[in-house]
């Protein structure tokens, strides 16, 4: 038998979906009446069929029982550790303490600067900082242990002064161990716990929330001629292999979140289509997550309108997400995407 993915597909958004719902006419997304669907799309690697969610009880007996299982999962509410979902996306702050990041490099490396960053972003309404040492754009080189530790200690040290979460991004065991000393909420690893043997090992023993990135090679190399058979299908079989392997290693809790990772081994056509059919992954049963602030695909897009920090095209693809159940985004110019989203919100609700 092939195997089937299911994709939830026609949204509805603010008062229209209430009344689909109310009405019996749609599904409520993640157990949120602000956001619906109505039909789904059975996915193989061969074809795919849309269907109403009223024509699921049509299919044959294992596929109907499969599709209801996907279903359980994509209507469910998702839990996560200290963060509370709702119909606007969770905001994860960026804070590069780096002198060569692509976009940002070099303006909050200084321990002054980067808890400014923070209260800034804290402000505009981040509930999630994420703190990096190492840049891990496309073509960047890997740095030592000590240095990329040498760039986060200071601003870790002041960890007491912000209640919000704390998440840090690397890929390195070591800095791992180190990080949790001082009482971080998430790790964030852009390998997808590959880069280095043991981080399995040291989720399991610390019980930290961690997220489940797609990478492709690595960042020095990913940008050079990332292939796939289908991205949307690889990448749900990689989550799903991660998953189990995750579970196998005794790691039983669901603070996990999904990122299939935005411009890490994909190209234009690759990051459009896992934009575009981003949904699929909500039939994994967990939170998901977005890394599009600033992208190339942006400057791809948008030609002679392209832009240094690019937040007209961040905007517009954060708003596409959320119509998509997204949950978080992991965003720069938070104050602008959250007034953003809080005005579309808003109208919605008239």
């Amino acid at each position: 038998m092939d195997k089937y993915y299911t994709k939830p597909c026609n949204f509805y958004y603010g008062k229209s979906s209430i009344i689909k719902i109310k009405e019996k006419k749609s599904l409520p997304l993640h157990a949120d009446k602000l956001i619906s669907f109505d039909s789904i799309e059975i996915i193989t690697r061969k074809s795919s069929k849309t269907l109403g969610i009223h024509e699921v009880k049509f299919l044959p007996k294992e596929l109907k029982y499969k599709v209801q299982q996907d279903l359980k999962r994509i209507t469910q509410k998702k839990k996560f550790k200290k963060l509370k979902f709702t119909t606007s996306p969770i905001l994860m702050g960026i804070i590069n303490l780096t002198p060569d990041s692509f976009s940002d490099g070099g303006k909050y490396n200084k321990k002054e600067l980067s808890i400014l960053r923070a209260k800034n972003l804290i402000k505009s309404g981040s509930a999630i900082l994420d703190i990096g040492g190492e840049s891990t754009r496309p073509g960047s080189k890997e740095v030592k242990d000590k240095t990329e530790w040498k760039r986060i200690k200071e601003f870790l040290k002041s960890r007491k002064k912000f209640n919000n979460l704390i998440s840090v991004d690397t890929r390195k065991k070591n800095i791992m161990e180190k990080a949790l000393k001082y009482k971080i909420d998430i790790i964030n690893d852009i390998s997808g716990m590959t880069h280095q043997p043991g981080i399995l090992s040291l989720l399991k023993k610390s019980k930290i929330p961690f997220i489940i990135h797609h990478s492709q090679g690595t960042p020095e190399t990913m940008q050079k001629n990332p292939k796939y058979k289908n991205v949307v299908l690889d990448i749900y079989d990689f989550f799903q292999r991660k998953i189990n392997e995750i579970r196998k290693k005794g790691i039983k809790h669901n603070n996990i979140i999904l990122d299939p990772g935005i411009g890490f081994g994909k190209n234009l056509k690759h990051n459009i289509t896992i934009l575009n059919k981003v949904s699929i992954f909500h039939s994994l049963g967990f939170p998901v997550m977005l890394g599009i602030s600033r992208k190339s695909f942006i400057r791809d897009l948008a030609g002679n309108n392209d832009s240094k920090e690019r937040i007209g095209g961040t905007i517009s693809s954060s708003i596409f997400a959320m119509k998509h159940g997204v949950q978080i985004l992991r965003i720069h110019d938070v104050n602008e995407v959250n007034q953003a989203i809080k005005i579309y919100k808003s109208l919605h609700l008239l």
